[in-house]
């Protein structure tokens, strides 16, 4: 019995000191500091994307986008926002879509009600979203010049979007749907819209981009991104038609700053032609005319 309470003395002390060797060795490891200034915000706003806050990465990169003079981080935050813009736009157009043709299918006039509401504020974020592009634009491709490349610096969502948003096509068909059901929609909608922009930015899918954000950073062809770019402006314009927002003065804005972009999408051109790329340039800027002539002899309220 001594010899027994003797060795697990022994063993309690060696425990006891492997447990102080393995606090000592923990207290005199160099603290990893938190970066600050430009990098600590864009770490935030990484930190914001991955988690799927994407109200607060913008947040996060509102002073890195208008830094003057432009900071390292500068160039990465406004592609950041450009997939987060789209990602929102895209959301925005499908909820919208889904309500006006349920509020036209239903009988119900509370619903009918409701889902006008909804689509009413839904267009609202929209054309913010499509303001925030069309700012980010602005300064990311300054007169008509954008870069051979640029740098996405994320990594992808850790809760993936659905390929199919739940419940859209009751919405569609004009059931009604509880509140907490609607917030639910709307979340869905959002991670599809940001994990479709992501696959569409790397030219592939969402396995795709998974893949290339696996390191948190992925290098874009500057062409390649314009025409993302360059879509995404049409799309924010047409946000504004009669149909929708009712601003033709923003809808000129938006193709004129989509005009832009492709009008660096040329610029690279000119050093490496492509016949194809060129054609798809023109059928950009067709849109953006197409878009002009629907707001024709059109008085928005």
């Amino acid at each position: 019995m001594l010899s027994a309470v003797h060795t697990f003395g022994k063993s309690s002390r060696w425990l006891t000191g492997i447990t102080l060797a393995v606090v000592l060795l923990i207290s005199c490891s160099p603290t990893v500091e938190r970066p600050v200034g430009p990098a600590g915000a864009y770490a935030d706003a990484k930190d914001m994307f991955k988690r799927g806050r994407f109200g607060k990465a913008l947040e996060f990169t509102d002073g890195l986008a208008t830094a003057s003079p432009p900071t390292q981080f500068t160039e990465r935050a406004l592609v950041l926002r450009v997939v987060i813009y789209t990602g929102q736009l895209d959301s925005s157009k499908e909820l919208a879509e889904a309500y006006a043709t349920g509020a036209d299918k239903t009988a119900d006039s509370h619903v009918k009600a409701d889902f006008g509401r909804l689509r009413h504020d839904i267009l609202q974020e929209g054309g913010k979203a499509a303001l925030g592009l069309a700012e980010t634009a602005q300064r990311l491709v300054p007169d008509g010049v954008i870069a051979k490349e640029l740098t996405l610096e994320a990594s992808f969502p850790t809760t993936e979007g659905p390929s199919e948003v739940k419940d859209l096509e009751r919405v569609a068909g004009g059931g009604s749907i509880e509140p907490d059901q609607q917030a639910d929609v709307a979340a869905d909608s959002l991670r599809k819209g940001i994990d479709d922009a992501l696959a569409e930015v790397v030219m592939g899918d969402r396995a795709k981009a998974r893949s290339a954000l696996a390191t948190g950073s992925t290098k874009l062809n500057g062409l390649d991104f314009a025409f993302f770019l360059g879509k995404g402006l049409a799309e924010g314009a047409i946000m504004f038609d009669r149909k929708h927002l009712q601003d033709g003065q923003k809808a000129q804005a938006l193709c004129t700053e989509g005009d832009n972009v492709m009008k660096a999408a040329l610029a690279l051109l000119k050093d490496n032609p492509d016949k194809d790329k060129e054609n798809q340039v023109k059928k950009q800027q067709d849109q953006y005319k197409t878009i002009r002539k629907s707001l024709e002899h059109y008085v928005y309220q």
